[in-house]
């Protein structure tokens, strides 16, 4: 359904270091800039870009909007949570944990505010 999500930030190379390590934590790979200055991480098809603002005012993050990052373990999400929270991330909610529906999730705001989660299902 989507073909990307944009969020902006104030401080591209603070956002770099951040995405980076949480995603390389996942398995992915490091983010690429394109010619505008755009972070760019893609995987299997999903595409999030992180930018300035180009209307030039500061970035804020949306209240009430959270991003969903999928995992494949459980082990990925910690890797992600504790890779966040050593590059700027603020921990948020619970630490990683199973929730009753049956997925494993963690919950992070990135330097910049925005709030993330990481999740995969659980067997059960």
């Amino acid at each position: 359904m989507f073909t990307h999500v944009m969020i902006g930030s104030n401080d591209l190379e603070r956002s770099r270091a951040f995405y980076d390590a949480t995603f390389t934590a996942l398995g992915g790979k490091l983010g690429k800039s394109d010619e505008r200055g755009r972070l760019i991480y893609d995987h299997e098809g999903c595409r999030l870009m992180i930018t300035r603002p180009i209307d030039g005012n500061p970035a804020t993050a949306a209240n009430g909007g959270t991003i969903g990052i999928a995992a494949t373990s459980p082990d990925h999400v910690r890797a992600w949570y504790e890779a966040g929270t050593a590059h700027g991330g603020t921990a948020i909610e619970n630490p990683p944990c199973e929730r009753p529906n049956g997925v494993f999730v963690a919950y992070l705001r990135d330097p910049d505010g925005n709030k993330l989660t990481a999740r995969t299902k659980t067997t059960r």
